[in-house]
């Protein structure tokens, strides 16, 4: 497998991610990699007429647990932690797969976002951020009489 370097300094493999490697995107995913220990909090966004839809995955949390911020930049971060459950001394643990720890995702969100409006609500182990879009105002087209 081949290494190609990382624009912030790392290495990254050969799979093409274009998040990764364009750096003017406005929907880049700003979130740091070494930060996700509990499945990487899988995404999806998607942008409707109305608003920008993200709903990560995140199984086996409560709301309490999650934490949902915008930062001043128009960064929107979803951030949390599964914590290990406790192990009885009478018990075997004969498989661990699901994973524990602290998950951080970050988003820059696009100009059109209403940063003041994000709703969030998590149902069944899915939290959906609703960031509603501001109108785009279409140019007003006067037409000018030609003389002559």
């Amino acid at each position: 497998m081949s290494i190609i370097p990382s624009f912030f300094g790392g290495r990254r493999s050969s799979v093409f991610d274009p998040f990764a490697l364009d750096l003017w995107d406005p929907f880049k995913d700003l979130s740091p990699s070494e930060n996700s220990a509990f499945m990487n909090a899988r995404v999806d966004w998607k942008e409707t007429p109305e608003a920008h839809v993200l709903k990560a995955d995140l199984p086996g949390l409560k709301k309490e647990e999650v934490k949902v911020e915008i930062e001043d930049d128009r960064v929107l971060q979803i951030s949390g932690e599964r914590n290990v459950e406790k192990e009885d001394k009478n018990e075997k643990l004969h498989r661990v797969e699901r994973s524990s720890g602290k998950f951080l995702r970050r988003f820059r969100l696009p100009e059109n976002a209403k940063m003041d409006q994000v709703k969030a609500s998590m149902e069944n182990g899915v939290l959906t951020v609703t960031v509603p879009k501001e109108e785009v105002k279409k140019p007003e087209v006067k037409a000018i009489e030609i003389s002559g």
